[in-house]
């Protein structure tokens, strides 16, 4: 039996892969063949074909360009991320997904949010936060614009960029798109929502996301493996997942922590989320209440969680730690 040795996943800084010369050559080719999934849009599980090149919005309601809501350094993210500095996070307008329950719902599932940047801009705000001193550009719903962030990065790069980079999604990715990300993001944070297809259905309008997710969580695993750490505790390499803990749903958590054990690695970095709380269309604010999920989860829904997640073999959760500003 393995030892659980925390050690083992902690190294010397190392530079971001996509810093690696032969990546690092690939990508104007790369970013000019990401452009062209666009034409006929099928980046997401939705497989739309929408002619964004043309401005045809689709399914995301976004076009050719990528839009932004807002750019800062976030120290509400997890320890490993936020560091001392903050987490440089860029947060994409527009989802493929539509849950009801959706905190951001006014930037995620509003056509009009966000501003349009062209390749140079993105660019810049990368770089921008990197002046500010963040550990990493986190790409905060990211699936429906991979070709325009991959077109970014060629600017980015030549002009300094040299922060890992993270791709923060809620999982409704596919394989294919992914995979033009090879070797260049370093830390994929996919949030797991839920494991069976009526669930699914019901709360994102999406009953095809629970295997689109376990199949996009096995090719993120497959690119990085396990989260891996510098010295200092920030994170440099790997895979983070998420779990929002939702309320009577504790059946949707179980099966997903014990698929992430069993199928993708015992050693799962796993952040298992309590801040849910009834948002977007839950609790009468639609012509559907939503009523078994309008209120906040229990400490002893949250606590189960956890029993749950140690009792599968997961054993590297994220444990807050207050810091002061």
């Amino acid at each position: 039996m393995e030892t659980r040795d925390q050690r083992r996943f902690i190294g010397p800084p190392q530079q971001p892969s996509y810093l690696d010369p032969a990546v690092r050559g690939s990508l104007p080719g790369r970013a000019e063949a990401a452009l062209q999934q666009l034409a006929a849009c099928q980046l997401c599980p939705r497989q739309c074909q929408a002619d964004r090149l043309q401005e045809d919005l689709g399914v995301c309601q976004s076009g050719r360009y990528a839009r932004v809501a807002s750019a800062f350094p976030h120290f509400g993210e997890e320890d490993c991320l936020r560091g001392s500095s903050g987490s440089g996070t860029i947060f994409f307008a527009s989802c493929s997904l539509r849950c009801v329950f959706c905190q951001n719902w006014d930037i995620s599932q509003r056509s009009e949010a966000g501003r349009e940047l062209i390749p140079q801009q993105l660019a810049e705000l990368m770089l921008d936060l990197q002046e500010q001193g963040c550990h990493n550009i986190n790409f905060v719903t990211p699936t429906h614009v991979v070709p325009q962030i991959i077109e970014a990065l060629v600017p980015a790069i030549e002009a300094g960029l040299h922060l890992p980079l993270i791709y923060n999604t809620s999982a409704y990715d596919t394989v294919a798109s992914l995979k033009l990300l090879e070797g260049l993001v370093d830390i994929y944070m996919p949030d797991f929502k839920f494991f069976s297809p009526q669930t699914a259905e019901r709360l994102a309008a999406a009953p095809d996301y629970p295997q689109h997710a376990r199949a996009a969580i096995r090719e993120m695993h497959r690119q990085v493996g396990d989260l891996r750490f510098a010295s200092d505790g920030v994170a440099q390499h790997g895979l983070l997942v998420r779990h929002l803990v939702m309320p009577g749903q504790l059946d949707e958590s179980r099966q997903i922590l014990q698929w992430l054990a069993r199928d993708v690695s015992p050693h799962t970095f796993i952040n298992i989320m309590g801040q849910y709380r009834p948002e977007n269309r839950v609790g009468g604010r639609g012509p559907e209440r939503f009523e078994e999920i309008d209120r906040r989860p229990s400490a002893a829904e949250l606590d189960a969680a956890y029993v749950a997640a140690q009792e599968a073999g997961l054993w590297r959760f994220d444990e807050r730690v207050s810091i002061i500003r």
